[in-house]
């Protein structure tokens, strides 16, 4: 099948999914595992033949008690065909049981691996609009679901159908017109359950978003819990929280409402109700025996499983089907970066250019517009301005983490876009103001971006950046495990390792992104001696209000509003740029 989706930032070589639709999705991944579904095909047949044998045994043995009520040896063969035969069913349901959750369990792996990859493909407009915590209740929950949607749900599904069936098929052997009421159950059913599960699908719906909204709300809560109890919120962020759980739970009540007005409930009763008083009627004229009717109503009786199972396992789809639409939609939604694998993958020199590039979020008010300025190979660079003028927006078009709306950046004389986004990305390295470190050992952190360095490459870039004597000071030094993003670290210690990490990989193009803001002036005399060494050779960006990092820079570029206000040295520029000399006397 072929895969309908956006173009990726990163495509990894993983099987193709059709993503035309969720049926057509969940299909897609579930008929790879053709065998796990002809065993539970086999498994739900045999177990359905099996069940109507029951009955008809049970039929045969009140005609042997009917006509000689002493003929009790006569019902020992009749009751090891029954024994006999429930042991092999069990052996089928067994096996009818085992491919479903084999397929549940390997579809859901495969979905989660599809999402996985699909998320990191995704470029870093994608992620800064899209909601953590609804993001983690789709790959989790809505994920779980689609499991769910194979194991309980299309297993018992399958299995009623086929029970559907067997009164149909074996009702004639005892009279052609006893067909009749197990039909018309049989097709009103099909009526009243496509009129389910259209009602059924928009609560469902309901009910996944409703439980994303609740998880977007907690995951917000929990990861800024420092200032909610700093403003003393505590009671507003449970009053929402248990808003958004009570809409989880209205939710939920109206499905359960929904499925407590099940039809065939009633449809069933009559059904029986009608079967006996048609097989009487035959009695009396004699064409029926005890045991027919006997059989007869047994058969009817498995028309219990599929009318009480179908009240949730169809739910269960539906929820699964809602889940795999979420997914879908994440998955889907448009992504403009592309790996561009067929691009340039040359070595940098380090040029630089910006030619009237602009760049807005979303297609919102421009936060970049007509960035005109080119840096040469080997130079530094200070970016400055106020707080909000897209400092930071501009650096990140040049490893494409954003792409221009118009305009071009170059990096040595080619559009970034006509780069190999991989190549490009590996000789570019940013330390970013908010440091984001791995719940991983201090080696691994540093090695992030080459896994394959040895531990002296490590440790001298960890003394390079001056992290290796707090490091050394550490329990298990550079083997220490720190906390998710780095919490048991100060914020100069989160910073050093993450120029350590930048020194590892040897990037022709630096980026820092006011990288010293947390580091006491001590020690900012010592990285600023690293960064100059490190600066040699390589073309460095640097953001910040620092005058000891600008003073030495090449070249500096004031922005005020979105637009280049002003280009020199910092002498020049105190002398005829207004602007640049705010920032000094703010």
């Amino acid at each position: 099948m072929t895969a309908i989706a956006s173009p990726a930032e990163f495509t990894l070589t993983r099987r193709r999914s059709d993503r035309r639709g969720p049926v057509r999705w969940v299909l897609s991944h579930g008929l790879r595992h053709w065998w796990l579904i002809l065993i539970m095909m086999v498994g739900a047949w045999g177990n359905a033949q099996l069940a109507a044998y029951v009955p008809m045994l049970t039929g045969r043995a009140f005609d042997t008690i009917v006509a000689d009520p002493t003929a009790v040896r006569a019902l020992i063969p009749i009751a090891l065909l029954i024994g006999g035969s429930q042991v092999l069913r069990a052996l089928l349901q067994l096996g009818r049981n085992f491919g479903a959750e084999v397929i549940a369990q390997k579809v859901e792996r495969d979905i989660r691996d599809e999402l996985y990859v699909s998320l990191l493909g995704k470029s870093m407009t994608f992620h800064s609009l899209q909601p953590v915590g609804d993001t983690m209740a789709r790959a989790t929950n809505d994920v779980r679901e689609v499991n769910y949607l194979f194991s309980p749900g299309v297993n018992l599904v399958v299995g009623s159908i086929i029970f559907l069936f067997m009164p149909m098929i074996y009702a004639v052997r005892y009279h052609p017109t006893l067909i009749l009421t197990p039909l018309i159950y049989t097709i009103l059913y099909f009526f009243a359950l496509r009129d389910y599960l259209r009602k059924m699908e928009p609560i469902t719906d309901e009910v996944r978003a409703s439980f994303g909204r609740m998880n977007t709300h907690l995951a917000e809560a929990l990861d800024g819990v420092e200032v909610m109890k700093g403003a003393a919120q505590e009671e507003a962020e449970v009053a929402r929280f248990e808003e958004n759980a009570r809409r989880v739970r209205a939710a939920n009540v109206r499905q359960g409402d929904l499925e407590a007005r099940f039809i065939p409930l009633l449809m069933f009763a009559v059904a029986l109700g009608v079967g006996l008083f048609h097989a009487i009627l035959l009695y009396r004229q004699g064409i029926l025996q005890v045991g027919d009717i006997v059989a007869y109503m047994g058969l009817l009786l498995m028309l219990d499983f599929p009318t009480w199972t179908s009240i949730w396992a169809y739910s269960q789809i539906s929820l699964g089907l809602a889940g795999a639409r979420r997914i879908l939609e994440l998955m889907n939604r448009e992504n403009n970066l592309d790996q561009n694998e067929a691009g340039y993958a040359g070595t940098i020199r380090g040029e630089v250019e910006f030619r009237g590039a602009c760049f807005s979020y979303d297609e919102g008010e421009p936060t970049l517009q007509d960035i005109t300025f080119k840096v040469l190979p080997g130079q530094t660079v200070a970016i400055v301005g106020q707080t909000g003028t897209g400092k930071t927006s501009l650096m990140k078009l040049v490893n494409r983490t954003y792409d221009v709306t118009c305009g071009q950046v170059l990096v040595d004389g080619r559009d970034v876009r006509d780069w190999n986004l991989a190549a490009l990305r590996r000789q570019i390295s940013i330390i970013e103001q908010d440091i984001f470190l791995f719940s991983r050992t201090i080696a691994e952190n540093i090695a992030f971006g080459k896994p394959g360095a040895t531990q002296a490459e490590i440790e001298a870039a960890a003394r390079a950046a001056q992290a290796d004597e707090f490091i050394q000071a550490l329990p298990d030094k550079y083997q220490t495990v720190i906390g998710e993003r780095g919490v048991t670290l100060s914020g100069g210690q989160r910073q050093r390792l993450a120029l350590a990490r930048a020194f590892l990989t040897d990037p022709r193009i630096l980026i820092l992104d006011d990288s010293t803001s947390a580091i006491d002036s001590a020690t900012e005399d010592l990285i600023q001696r690293a960064i100059a060494a490190a600066a040699k050779g390589r073309t460095t960006f640097i953001i910040t209000h620092r005058l000891s990092q600008i003073r030495w820079a090449d070249l500096i570029v004031v922005l005020r509003k979105g637009r280049v206000a002003a280009i020199g040295k910092h002498e020049d520029l105190l002398r005829t740029s207004e602007a640049y000399a705010r920032i000094f006397r703010e």
